[in-house]
Protein backbone atom coordinates (compact mmCIF):
# COMPACT_ATOMS: atom_id res chain seq x y z
CA UNK A 1 0.00 0.00 0.00
CA UNK A 2 1.32 3.72 -0.90
CA UNK A 3 2.05 5.41 2.53
CA UNK A 4 2.98 9.19 3.15
CA UNK A 5 -0.55 9.70 2.71
CA UNK A 6 -0.89 12.98 4.67
CA UNK A 7 -4.21 13.90 4.03
CA UNK A 8 -7.47 11.64 4.62
CA UNK A 9 -9.56 13.97 2.29
CA UNK A 10 -11.33 13.19 -1.13
CA UNK A 11 -11.83 15.17 -3.86
CA UNK A 12 -13.30 15.19 -6.84
CA UNK A 13 -12.64 16.41 -10.37
CA UNK A 14 -15.97 16.18 -13.04
CA UNK A 15 -15.09 16.23 -16.55
CA UNK A 16 -17.50 18.57 -18.54
CA UNK A 17 -15.89 20.44 -21.09
CA UNK A 18 -17.58 18.30 -24.47
CA UNK A 19 -19.04 20.25 -26.70
CA UNK A 20 -22.07 17.75 -27.19
CA UNK A 21 -22.13 18.90 -30.74
CA UNK A 22 -24.88 15.41 -31.46
CA UNK A 23 -27.26 18.02 -29.00
CA UNK A 24 -27.16 20.89 -31.96
CA UNK A 25 -28.09 23.20 -28.93
CA UNK A 26 -26.64 26.24 -28.26
CA UNK A 27 -26.73 24.64 -24.50
CA UNK A 28 -23.95 23.22 -23.19
CA UNK A 29 -24.80 19.66 -22.82
CA UNK A 30 -24.85 19.76 -19.33
CA UNK A 31 -26.74 22.29 -18.69
CA UNK A 32 -29.99 20.60 -20.12
CA UNK A 33 -32.53 19.39 -17.94
CA UNK A 34 -33.45 15.88 -16.71
CA UNK A 35 -36.23 15.69 -14.00
CA UNK A 36 -35.78 19.18 -13.66
CA UNK A 37 -32.37 19.85 -13.11
CA UNK A 38 -29.57 20.80 -15.31
CA UNK A 39 -27.82 17.51 -15.64
CA UNK A 40 -24.61 18.57 -14.40
CA UNK A 41 -25.98 19.33 -11.08
CA UNK A 42 -26.24 15.37 -9.97
CA UNK A 43 -22.49 14.66 -10.43
CA UNK A 44 -21.91 17.81 -8.39
CA UNK A 45 -24.78 16.76 -5.96
CA UNK A 46 -23.25 13.28 -6.24
CA UNK A 47 -19.74 14.41 -5.19
CA UNK A 48 -20.94 16.80 -2.23
CA UNK A 49 -23.02 13.70 -0.37
CA UNK A 50 -19.87 11.52 -0.36
CA UNK A 51 -17.90 14.43 1.56
CA UNK A 52 -16.20 16.33 -1.25
CA UNK A 53 -16.18 19.33 0.10
CA UNK A 54 -15.69 22.00 -3.51
CA UNK A 55 -15.69 19.75 -6.28
CA UNK A 56 -13.57 20.23 -9.42
CA UNK A 57 -15.15 20.96 -12.64
CA UNK A 58 -13.20 21.10 -15.88
CA UNK A 59 -15.19 23.51 -18.16
CA UNK A 60 -15.04 23.95 -22.24
CA UNK A 61 -17.67 25.59 -23.96
CA UNK A 62 -20.45 27.40 -22.73
CA UNK A 63 -18.38 27.78 -19.30
CA UNK A 64 -20.21 30.72 -18.32
CA UNK A 65 -23.86 29.24 -18.33
CA UNK A 66 -22.34 26.47 -16.34
CA UNK A 67 -20.50 29.18 -13.81
CA UNK A 68 -24.17 31.14 -13.57
CA UNK A 69 -26.27 27.76 -11.97
CA UNK A 70 -23.62 26.26 -10.23
CA UNK A 71 -21.58 29.45 -8.91
CA UNK A 72 -19.48 29.13 -5.50
CA UNK A 73 -20.27 25.32 -5.37
CA UNK A 74 -17.14 24.12 -7.30
CA UNK A 75 -14.09 25.37 -8.17
CA UNK A 76 -13.49 25.51 -12.40
CA UNK A 77 -10.85 25.06 -14.50
CA UNK A 78 -10.53 25.31 -17.86
CA UNK A 79 -9.81 22.83 -21.35
CA UNK A 80 -9.34 25.14 -23.45
CA UNK A 81 -7.83 22.79 -25.95
CA UNK A 82 -9.81 19.22 -26.32
CA UNK A 83 -6.52 16.97 -25.98
CA UNK A 84 -8.51 13.56 -24.18
CA UNK A 85 -9.05 13.04 -20.62
CA UNK A 86 -5.59 12.94 -19.60
CA UNK A 87 -4.98 16.35 -20.58
CA UNK A 88 -8.44 17.30 -18.73
CA UNK A 89 -7.75 15.77 -15.85
CA UNK A 90 -4.34 17.50 -15.27
CA UNK A 91 -6.13 20.75 -15.70
CA UNK A 92 -6.94 20.70 -12.17
CA UNK A 93 -3.85 19.46 -10.52
CA UNK A 94 -2.42 23.10 -9.70
CA UNK A 95 -5.90 23.27 -7.57
CA UNK A 96 -5.48 19.99 -6.23
CA UNK A 97 -2.02 18.59 -5.82
CA UNK A 98 -1.01 18.28 -2.42
CA UNK A 99 -4.84 18.83 -0.85
CA UNK A 100 -6.48 15.73 -0.93
CA UNK A 101 -5.55 11.69 -0.48
CA UNK A 102 -7.63 10.35 -2.90
CA UNK A 103 -9.16 11.61 -6.39
CA UNK A 104 -12.50 11.04 -7.79
CA UNK A 105 -12.90 11.45 -11.33
CA UNK A 106 -16.55 11.52 -12.48
CA UNK A 107 -18.14 12.61 -15.36
CA UNK A 108 -21.38 15.68 -15.85
CA UNK A 109 -22.58 13.69 -18.78
CA UNK A 110 -23.26 10.55 -16.41
CA UNK A 111 -25.91 11.76 -13.51
CA UNK A 112 -27.41 8.38 -13.24
CA UNK A 113 -24.67 6.60 -11.06
CA UNK A 114 -25.81 6.20 -7.43
CA UNK A 115 -23.75 6.92 -3.98
CA UNK A 116 -24.05 4.00 -2.95
CA UNK A 117 -22.44 2.53 -5.83
CA UNK A 118 -19.61 5.26 -5.73
CA UNK A 119 -18.98 4.56 -1.75
CA UNK A 120 -18.16 0.97 -2.81
CA UNK A 121 -15.79 2.21 -5.05
CA UNK A 122 -13.79 4.33 -2.85
CA UNK A 123 -13.82 1.86 0.08
CA UNK A 124 -12.20 -0.88 -2.41
CA UNK A 125 -9.46 1.97 -2.66
CA UNK A 126 -8.76 2.70 0.28
CA UNK A 127 -8.50 -1.14 1.12
CA UNK A 128 -6.75 -2.16 -1.94
CA UNK A 129 -2.86 -1.87 -2.79
CA UNK A 130 -2.72 -0.15 -5.78
CA UNK A 131 -2.85 3.47 -7.24
CA UNK A 132 -5.76 3.20 -8.89
CA UNK A 133 -9.55 1.60 -9.06
CA UNK A 134 -11.81 1.43 -11.37
CA UNK A 135 -15.49 0.78 -12.18
CA UNK A 136 -16.54 -1.71 -15.01
CA UNK A 137 -20.04 -3.22 -16.24
CA UNK A 138 -20.82 -6.06 -18.32
CA UNK A 139 -22.59 -5.21 -21.70
CA UNK A 140 -23.61 -6.08 -25.49
CA UNK A 141 -23.90 -2.96 -25.91
CA UNK A 142 -20.26 -0.97 -25.71
CA UNK A 143 -21.42 2.66 -25.66
CA UNK A 144 -18.06 3.42 -27.18
CA UNK A 145 -16.69 2.40 -24.29
CA UNK A 146 -13.07 0.42 -23.88
CA UNK A 147 -12.47 -2.97 -22.91
CA UNK A 148 -10.87 -4.02 -19.76
CA UNK A 149 -8.13 -6.48 -20.39
CA UNK A 150 -7.61 -9.29 -17.74
CA UNK A 151 -4.82 -11.84 -17.36
CA UNK A 152 -6.09 -15.40 -18.92
CA UNK A 153 -4.32 -17.20 -15.67
CA UNK A 154 -5.58 -14.94 -12.67
CA UNK A 155 -8.09 -12.63 -14.00
CA UNK A 156 -5.85 -9.82 -12.97
CA UNK A 157 -6.85 -5.89 -14.71
CA UNK A 158 -3.63 -6.15 -17.40
CA UNK A 159 -4.97 -2.20 -19.30
CA UNK A 160 -7.87 -0.94 -20.85
CA UNK A 161 -8.03 -0.96 -24.75
CA UNK A 162 -10.13 2.39 -26.11
CA UNK A 163 -12.86 0.79 -28.88
CA UNK A 164 -11.20 2.97 -31.80
CA UNK A 165 -7.68 1.11 -30.96
CA UNK A 166 -8.83 -2.25 -30.19
CA UNK A 167 -8.94 -5.30 -32.29
CA UNK A 168 -11.59 -7.65 -33.49
CA UNK A 169 -10.75 -10.17 -30.87
CA UNK A 170 -10.67 -7.10 -27.87
CA UNK A 171 -14.07 -5.48 -29.40
CA UNK A 172 -15.66 -8.81 -28.39
CA UNK A 173 -14.96 -8.37 -25.31
CA UNK A 174 -18.10 -7.66 -22.60
CA UNK A 175 -16.20 -5.91 -19.75
CA UNK A 176 -16.45 -2.39 -20.42
CA UNK A 177 -14.46 0.32 -18.57
CA UNK A 178 -17.25 3.16 -17.04
CA UNK A 179 -14.66 6.06 -17.27
CA UNK A 180 -14.78 6.71 -13.02
CA UNK A 181 -11.98 5.89 -11.36
CA UNK A 182 -10.80 6.49 -7.81
CA UNK A 183 -7.11 7.52 -7.21
CA UNK A 184 -4.18 7.93 -4.92
CA UNK A 185 -3.84 11.12 -5.65
CA UNK A 186 0.00 12.04 -5.55
CA UNK A 187 0.59 8.82 -7.88
CA UNK A 188 -2.00 10.27 -10.11
CA UNK A 189 -0.30 14.41 -10.03
CA UNK A 190 3.06 12.43 -11.07
CA UNK A 191 1.74 10.03 -13.87
CA UNK A 192 -0.67 12.23 -15.50
CA UNK A 193 2.20 14.29 -17.27
CA UNK A 194 3.39 10.55 -18.49
CA UNK A 195 0.68 9.81 -20.55
CA UNK A 196 1.85 9.66 -24.03
CA UNK A 197 0.02 10.95 -26.90
CA UNK A 198 -2.26 8.78 -28.56
CA UNK A 199 -2.49 8.10 -32.30
CA UNK A 200 -5.92 10.30 -32.42
CA UNK A 201 -3.40 13.47 -30.91
CA UNK A 202 -5.32 12.92 -27.31
CA UNK A 203 -3.95 11.63 -23.78
CA UNK A 204 -5.98 8.91 -22.63
CA UNK A 205 -6.78 8.81 -18.53
CA UNK A 206 -7.23 4.99 -19.45
CA UNK A 207 -3.28 4.66 -19.79
CA UNK A 208 -2.79 5.27 -15.96
CA UNK A 209 -4.17 1.81 -15.64
CA UNK A 210 -1.29 0.21 -17.91
CA UNK A 211 1.02 2.04 -16.17
CA UNK A 212 -0.07 1.15 -12.77
CA UNK A 213 0.03 -2.58 -14.12
CA UNK A 214 3.77 -2.34 -15.22
CA UNK A 215 4.58 -1.07 -11.66
CA UNK A 216 3.43 -4.15 -10.22
CA UNK A 217 -0.01 -3.31 -8.55
CA UNK A 218 -3.20 -5.24 -8.99
CA UNK A 219 -5.49 -3.13 -10.21
CA UNK A 220 -8.99 -3.41 -8.44
CA UNK A 221 -12.46 -3.25 -10.81
CA UNK A 222 -15.93 -2.86 -9.54
CA UNK A 223 -18.36 -4.31 -11.71
CA UNK A 224 -21.50 -2.96 -11.65
CA UNK A 225 -24.69 -4.66 -11.93
CA UNK A 226 -27.06 -2.45 -13.16
CA UNK A 227 -25.82 -1.10 -17.13
CA UNK A 228 -28.08 1.92 -16.71
CA UNK A 229 -26.20 3.63 -14.15
CA UNK A 230 -23.61 3.95 -16.28
CA UNK A 231 -25.35 5.17 -19.59
CA UNK A 232 -23.60 8.59 -21.09
CA UNK A 233 -25.51 11.22 -22.63
CA UNK A 234 -24.04 12.17 -25.69
CA UNK A 235 -27.71 12.89 -28.08
CA UNK A 236 -31.08 13.90 -26.96
CA UNK A 237 -31.87 9.87 -27.86
CA UNK A 238 -29.86 9.79 -24.34
CA UNK A 239 -31.13 12.28 -22.71
CA UNK A 240 -34.78 10.74 -23.12
CA UNK A 241 -33.72 7.54 -21.99
CA UNK A 242 -31.90 9.09 -19.03
CA UNK A 243 -35.34 11.13 -18.60
CA UNK A 244 -37.07 8.14 -18.04
CA UNK A 245 -34.85 5.93 -16.10
CA UNK A 246 -35.20 8.83 -13.77
CA UNK A 247 -38.64 9.22 -13.28
CA UNK A 248 -38.50 5.62 -12.89
CA UNK A 249 -36.54 5.63 -9.85
CA UNK A 250 -38.24 8.72 -8.58
CA UNK A 251 -41.34 7.35 -8.22
CA UNK A 252 -40.26 4.23 -6.80
CA UNK A 253 -38.70 6.24 -3.82
CA UNK A 254 -41.74 7.85 -2.96
CA UNK A 255 -43.66 5.13 -3.35
CA UNK A 256 -42.07 3.19 -1.16
CA UNK A 257 -42.45 6.19 1.21
CA UNK A 258 -46.30 5.65 1.14
CA UNK A 259 -47.09 7.96 -1.80
CA UNK A 260 -49.80 6.09 -4.61
CA UNK A 261 -49.03 6.76 -8.23
CA UNK A 262 -51.60 4.73 -10.12
CA UNK A 263 -49.20 4.94 -13.49
CA UNK A 264 -46.32 5.85 -12.67
CA UNK A 265 -45.36 5.62 -16.65
CA UNK A 266 -48.29 8.59 -17.34
CA UNK A 267 -46.75 10.44 -14.11
CA UNK A 268 -44.18 13.29 -14.29
CA UNK A 269 -42.02 14.07 -10.65
CA UNK A 270 -39.25 16.46 -10.23
CA UNK A 271 -36.30 15.41 -8.09
CA UNK A 272 -37.10 18.31 -6.01
CA UNK A 273 -40.35 17.61 -5.51
CA UNK A 274 -41.81 16.65 -2.49
CA UNK A 275 -45.46 14.35 -1.23
CA UNK A 276 -46.62 13.46 2.08
CA UNK A 277 -47.84 10.49 3.00
CA UNK A 278 -51.09 8.68 1.71
CA UNK A 279 -51.08 11.43 -1.33
CA UNK A 280 -52.67 10.22 -4.58
CA UNK A 281 -50.70 11.13 -7.77
CA UNK A 282 -53.37 10.15 -10.85
CA UNK A 283 -51.94 9.72 -14.21
CA UNK A 284 -50.91 12.32 -16.54
CA UNK A 285 -50.06 14.81 -13.60
CA UNK A 286 -46.67 16.75 -13.62
CA UNK A 287 -45.10 17.91 -10.83
CA UNK A 288 -42.12 19.99 -11.03
CA UNK A 289 -39.61 22.69 -10.05
CA UNK A 290 -39.28 22.95 -5.96
CA UNK A 291 -43.24 21.75 -5.86
CA UNK A 292 -44.26 20.78 -2.42
CA UNK A 293 -47.68 18.03 -1.72
CA UNK A 294 -48.92 17.28 1.97
CA UNK A 295 -50.37 14.74 3.10
CA UNK A 296 -53.93 12.53 2.08
CA UNK A 297 -54.07 14.85 -1.37
CA UNK A 298 -55.45 13.94 -4.45
CA UNK A 299 -53.49 15.41 -7.29
CA UNK A 300 -55.11 14.66 -11.17
CA UNK A 301 -55.59 13.32 -13.45
CA UNK A 302 -54.40 15.69 -16.19
CA UNK A 303 -53.05 18.35 -14.05
CA UNK A 304 -49.65 20.28 -13.75
CA UNK A 305 -48.02 21.94 -10.63
CA UNK A 306 -44.76 24.18 -10.71
CA UNK A 307 -42.85 25.45 -7.84
CA UNK A 308 -45.74 25.69 -6.15
CA UNK A 309 -46.90 24.23 -2.28
CA UNK A 310 -50.13 22.39 -1.86
CA UNK A 311 -50.99 21.93 1.86
CA UNK A 312 -52.66 18.61 3.36
CA UNK A 313 -56.31 16.90 2.27
CA UNK A 314 -56.45 19.01 -1.21
CA UNK A 315 -58.00 17.88 -4.24
CA UNK A 316 -56.92 19.60 -7.53
CA UNK A 317 -58.53 18.10 -10.89
CA UNK A 318 -57.32 18.73 -14.33
CA UNK A 319 -55.45 21.95 -13.49
CA UNK A 320 -52.51 24.45 -14.13
CA UNK A 321 -50.66 25.23 -11.01
CA UNK A 322 -47.80 27.75 -11.40
CA UNK A 323 -45.77 29.42 -8.46
CA UNK A 324 -49.50 29.32 -6.07
CA UNK A 325 -49.74 28.73 -2.11
CA UNK A 326 -52.40 26.31 -1.76
CA UNK A 327 -53.37 25.17 2.51
CA UNK A 328 -55.02 22.69 3.78
CA UNK A 329 -58.56 21.35 3.01
CA UNK A 330 -58.70 23.28 -0.59
CA UNK A 331 -60.65 21.85 -3.58
CA UNK A 332 -59.68 23.09 -7.06
CA UNK A 333 -61.21 22.21 -10.45
CA UNK A 334 -61.60 20.98 -13.22
CA UNK A 335 -59.79 23.38 -15.78
CA UNK A 336 -58.79 25.82 -12.86
CA UNK A 337 -55.66 27.94 -13.55
CA UNK A 338 -53.72 29.65 -10.61
CA UNK A 339 -50.95 31.92 -11.73
CA UNK A 340 -47.97 32.92 -10.12
CA UNK A 341 -48.99 34.73 -6.42
CA UNK A 342 -51.84 33.19 -6.05
CA UNK A 343 -52.68 31.91 -2.56
CA UNK A 344 -55.28 29.99 -1.24
CA UNK A 345 -56.20 29.94 2.27
CA UNK A 346 -57.77 26.73 4.68
CA UNK A 347 -61.12 25.60 2.88
CA UNK A 348 -61.09 27.67 -0.36
CA UNK A 349 -63.48 26.03 -2.99
CA UNK A 350 -62.27 27.10 -6.63
CA UNK A 351 -64.60 25.96 -9.34
CA UNK A 352 -63.97 25.17 -13.12
CA UNK A 353 -62.70 27.28 -15.56
CA UNK A 354 -61.61 29.67 -12.71
CA UNK A 355 -58.00 31.79 -12.88
CA UNK A 356 -56.62 33.64 -9.84
CA UNK A 357 -53.19 35.56 -10.30
CA UNK A 358 -51.66 37.04 -7.43
CA UNK A 359 -54.78 36.90 -4.88
CA UNK A 360 -55.01 36.17 -1.67
CA UNK A 361 -58.63 34.60 -1.71
CA UNK A 362 -59.34 33.57 2.38
CA UNK A 363 -60.58 30.90 4.45
CA UNK A 364 -63.75 29.23 3.16
CA UNK A 365 -64.08 31.66 -0.11
CA UNK A 366 -66.16 29.54 -2.72
CA UNK A 367 -65.51 31.63 -6.09
CA UNK A 368 -67.61 30.09 -9.02
CA UNK A 369 -66.84 28.99 -12.19
CA UNK A 370 -65.64 30.84 -15.36
CA UNK A 371 -64.40 33.52 -12.69
CA UNK A 372 -60.80 35.98 -12.93
CA UNK A 373 -59.26 37.51 -9.47
CA UNK A 374 -56.15 39.24 -10.44
CA UNK A 375 -54.40 41.69 -7.71
CA UNK A 376 -57.47 40.88 -5.42
CA UNK A 377 -57.44 40.13 -1.35
CA UNK A 378 -60.12 38.38 -0.66
CA UNK A 379 -61.52 37.82 2.74
CA UNK A 380 -63.54 34.83 4.50
CA UNK A 381 -66.18 32.91 3.74
CA UNK A 382 -66.82 35.08 0.84
CA UNK A 383 -69.24 33.95 -2.36
CA UNK A 384 -67.45 34.87 -5.73
CA UNK A 385 -70.42 33.83 -8.30
CA UNK A 386 -69.74 32.76 -11.54
CA UNK A 387 -68.02 35.02 -14.15
CA UNK A 388 -67.01 37.89 -11.78
CA UNK A 389 -64.02 39.38 -13.08
CA UNK A 390 -61.70 42.18 -11.75
CA UNK A 391 -60.40 44.70 -14.08
CA UNK A 392 -57.13 45.15 -12.82
CA UNK A 393 -55.36 46.69 -15.94
CA UNK A 394 -56.23 50.33 -16.85
CA UNK A 395 -53.79 49.72 -20.17
CA UNK A 396 -50.95 51.30 -18.46
CA UNK A 397 -51.01 50.08 -14.70
CA UNK A 398 -52.34 47.02 -12.26
CA UNK A 399 -54.93 48.39 -9.85
CA UNK A 400 -55.78 46.62 -6.71
CA UNK A 401 -59.46 45.12 -5.79
CA UNK A 402 -60.12 44.44 -1.68
CA UNK A 403 -63.58 41.80 -0.95
CA UNK A 404 -63.75 42.55 2.86
CA UNK A 405 -65.10 39.31 4.65
CA UNK A 406 -68.76 37.56 4.21
CA UNK A 407 -69.11 39.51 1.03
CA UNK A 408 -71.50 38.18 -1.51
CA UNK A 409 -70.48 38.90 -5.39
CA UNK A 410 -73.56 37.92 -7.84
CA UNK A 411 -72.47 36.23 -11.41
CA UNK A 412 -71.30 38.47 -13.93
CA UNK A 413 -69.87 41.08 -11.56
CA UNK A 414 -67.12 43.10 -12.87
CA UNK A 415 -65.27 45.07 -10.18
CA UNK A 416 -63.20 47.63 -12.00
CA UNK A 417 -60.15 48.16 -9.51
CA UNK A 418 -58.90 49.90 -7.77
CA UNK A 419 -62.17 49.13 -5.88
CA UNK A 420 -63.02 47.72 -2.70
CA UNK A 421 -66.10 45.99 -1.38
CA UNK A 422 -67.08 45.89 1.87
CA UNK A 423 -67.65 43.20 4.45
CA UNK A 424 -71.16 41.43 4.01
CA UNK A 425 -71.55 43.70 1.21
CA UNK A 426 -73.75 42.64 -1.72
CA UNK A 427 -73.57 42.87 -5.69
CA UNK A 428 -76.25 42.17 -8.02
CA UNK A 429 -76.03 40.26 -11.13
CA UNK A 430 -74.04 41.63 -13.87
CA UNK A 431 -73.32 45.05 -11.93
CA UNK A 432 -70.11 46.88 -12.92
CA UNK A 433 -68.88 48.14 -9.09
CA UNK A 434 -66.32 51.18 -10.57
CA UNK A 435 -66.59 52.63 -6.92
CA UNK A 436 -66.19 51.59 -3.05
CA UNK A 437 -68.79 49.73 -2.16
CA UNK A 438 -69.97 50.45 2.09
CA UNK A 439 -70.13 47.33 4.78
CA UNK A 440 -73.38 45.46 4.72
CA UNK A 441 -75.10 47.10 1.94
CA UNK A 442 -76.13 46.21 -1.60
CA UNK A 443 -75.41 47.29 -5.19
CA UNK A 444 -76.53 46.39 -8.58
CA UNK A 445 -76.71 47.84 -11.84
CA UNK A 446 -74.39 49.36 -14.73
CA UNK A 447 -72.26 51.24 -13.40
CA UNK A 448 -73.55 49.94 -9.89
CA UNK A 449 -75.26 51.81 -7.36
CA UNK A 450 -76.53 51.06 -3.84
CA UNK A 451 -80.11 49.62 -3.05
CA UNK A 452 -82.22 52.19 -1.98
CA UNK A 453 -84.31 50.91 1.47
CA UNK A 454 -87.39 51.48 0.45
CA UNK A 455 -87.29 49.26 -2.91
CA UNK A 456 -88.69 45.76 -2.50
CA UNK A 457 -86.42 44.44 -5.23
CA UNK A 458 -83.25 45.30 -7.21
CA UNK A 459 -84.14 47.58 -9.61
CA UNK A 460 -82.45 50.96 -10.66
CA UNK A 461 -83.86 53.86 -8.59
CA UNK A 462 -85.48 56.60 -10.56
CA UNK A 463 -83.80 59.57 -11.17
Amino acid sequence: MIENRTQDKLAAVILAAGHGTRFKSHLPKVMHSLAGRPMIFYSVEMAQSLGVEQPVLVVGHGAQKVREFLGSDVAYVEQSERLGTGHAVLQARPVLDGRSRMVLVLYGDMPLIKPETLRRLIELHRVGDAPATMLTVSADDSMGFGRILRHADDNRVLAIIEEADATPEQLAIRELNVGVYGFEARWLWEHLPQIRLSPKGEYYLTDLIGMAVDEGYRVQALMLDDVTEVQGINTRIHLAQAEATMRHRISERWMTAGVTIVDPETTYIDADVTLGQDTRVLPNTHLTGSTTVGRDCVIGPNTWVKDSSVGDACIIRFSVIEGATIEDSVDIGPFAHLRRGAHLARGVHMGNFGEVKNSYLGPGTKMGHFSYLGDATVGTDVNIGAGTITCNYDGQRKHKTVIEDDAFIGSDTMLVAPVQVGKGSKTGAGSVVTRNVSPHSVVYGVPARPKEKDEGSLKPSEE
